[in-house]
């Protein structure tokens, strides 16, 4: 067995019950104002601009890459990327320094990984990552792109136009073939579109009023029946907890003095946001993770909420 999956199979996601964790958190009187309503957010278009450049500049400081590691769990927690054919086309949304674009390709020779940041230099450090691995037939199947995906979209070429015509007619004439076996011709010719889109701890670093429009974006460069994989910071996650007051910019969501901003997730609102978007739910659930503080011996409780999402193959309404 190779390191790389001896190291996956070590990773364990249950050493805590979240909703005793819940009950201990909503009881201390300390930690009462992560609760509190939070008045109505300020022109978010500002806020999104800020976002982008506050985020440019931590990648910038942390150019090492040594702040990241490589997310070798992935391929444990999403098996499918090791399963899938030859082809097999991958869009890794926020890809930073390359931690998780590296393992994807490691894990399987077959894929080929589209990754987006929106940041070019954030993206000339994800290439040195990559390559620094010395792994043969990896540079070749990776093919980083800047685009903020959230402001402006996915470039056209990761789709055809007639898709993006039709997602955006889904609400007014098509509807979900979820409950059939899905043999029924569809109106949809991809002849582009992704087989996976891996979103991970990305989503949260958004303002919150701009993740609908970010996951219809995911949507609609998914090929029928294709996956989008899912893993972002859960409610009551230690880092949640650490945030003061005054730091709060909205109701579970924080700025950091660096001016980069994260939003706590509960399941309640991964289903809605995704479920909403077009998305099939097929797996949700939060994963809690007890670790120990080397340096002073604390345990740390961690929480991410982890999900997949299956496309809708979408049919047009008969009008016999």
């Amino acid at each position: 067995m190779s390191v790389l999956v001896t190291e996956a199979s070590e990773y364990h996601s249950k050493d805590f019950n979240w909703e005793t964790l819940r009950q201990e958190i909503e009881n201390d009187p300390s930690l009462n104002y992560h609760l509190l309503p939070f008045p109505s957010p300020q022109q978010e278009e500002q806020h999104s601009r800020d976002s982008i450049k506050a985020w440019q500049n931590f990648h910038i400081q942390h150019s090492s890459g040594k702040f990241f590691k490589e997310r070798r769990y992935l391929l444990k927690e999403f098996p499918e990327l090791v399963s899938c054919e030859d082809g097999c086309k991958v869009l890794e949304v926020g890809c930073g320094n390359g931690s998780t674009a590296l393992p994807i390709l490691r894990g399987n020779e077959k894929i080929i990984l589209y990754a987006c940041d929106c940041s070019n230099e954030t993206l000339e450090r994800a290439k040195e990552f990559v390559a620094a691995s010395n792994v043969v037939s990896v540079e070749h199947r990776f093919h980083p792109f800047c685009c903020d995906f959230v402001t402006t979209g996915f470039p056209k070429w990761l789709t055809c136009d007639y898709c993006r015509e039709m997602f955006a007619l889904k609400g007014q004439n098509y509807l979900s073939d979820v409950r059939e076996k899905r043999t029924h011709e569809t109106d949809i010719c991809c002849v582009g579109g992704v087989d996976f889109i891996t979103l991970i701890f990305t989503l949260s670093a958004v303002p919150l009023q701009t993740m609908p429009t970010a996951i219809r974006e995911c949507f609609s460069v998914l090929k029928p029946g294709g996956l989008l994989l899912f893993r972002d910071y859960g409610l009551y996650d230690m880092t949640m907890l650490r945030f003061e007051p005054e730091q709060r910019v909205g109701f579970r969501e924080y700025m950091r003095s660096d001016g980069t901003r994260s939003y706590f997730f509960s399941l309640d609102v991964v289903r809605n946001l995704f479920i909403c978007a077009g998305f099939i739910e097929l797996e949700i659930e939060y994963c809690c993770v007890k670790s120990v503080n080397r340096q002073n011996g604390k345990s740390m409780r961690r929480v991410w909420v982890h999900a997949y999402g299956d496309r809708f193959l979408l049919i047009r309404i008969s009008t016999d």
